[in-house]
């Protein structure tokens, strides 16, 4: 099983590098699920990029549409808000990202995300996570 987070999902549907490396990964098939938040997370940054001038409107929303398409399974908030608040205050570290770490853990799954940070608090915890290496 995959957790996806945002800042994947986002370089997967605009075609980055890393996002094409990604979508390799999450083509098998092996269920994907994620957070709720995902939905606002995408919305927000597609939104930046239409305020900045780098994408149309209806582009940013195609890119949205397809960000919420990678995904099997969206799990309600309700259900890993109040852990991922607990770890965000051990860990020092948004609660945003914790619920996606949180996720992985409950259920033995791979959190493929692109933040640096995420990844060595997935490391330390020993939750798995998918590293994009340069080459």
């Amino acid at each position: 099983m995959i957790v996806l987070d945002c800042s994947a999902a986002v370089h997967i549907v605009r075609k980055t590098s890393d996002g094409n490396s990604l979508r390799l990964l999450i083509e098998k098939d092996e269920p994907i699920i994620s957070s709720e938040l995902l939905f606002i997370e995408a919305a927000s940054a597609f939104n930046k990029y239409v305020k900045s001038g780098s994408l149309d409107t209806n582009v940013a929303l195609r890119y949205l549409q397809a960000t919420a398409a990678l995904v099997n399974q969206f799990i309600p908030i309700h259900e890993n808000y109040v852990e991922a608040f607990h770890e965000s205050l051990r860990l020092n570290h948004s609660v945003y990202d914790m619920l996606y770490l949180t996720l992985a853990r409950r259920n033995g799954a791979t959190l493929i995300t692109l933040d640096d940070k995420l990844m060595k608090i997935c490391e330390e915890q020993g939750v798995d996570c998918v590293h994009i290496f340069d080459i």
